[in-house]
């Protein structure tokens, strides 16, 4: 998929535990989990700009466009 999640670099950089961000966001740690992993379809915008605030980041710090090689 040409979207990358780089949720677990963010959550390194600024020493951040999942389930420290989940309480502050409001979602589960298995959502976090599911995030980080790539797994998920999409994300709330809502939820995007939660995040962004608890790591004081962009959303371009999160979400990385890599095009497929084809």
């Amino acid at each position: 998929m040409p979207i990358v999640v780089n949720l677990d670099v963010m959550l390194a950089k600024r020493k951040v535990r999942s389930r420290d961000l989940a309480e502050q966001v409001g979602i589960t740690e298995q959502n976090i989990s599911l995030l980080k992993s790539g797994k998920v379809k999409g994300v709330r915008f809502d939820t995007l700009e939660k995040i962004c605030a608890a790591l004081d980041c962009q959303p371009g710090d999160i979400l990385e466009y890599r095009p497929d090689p084809d």
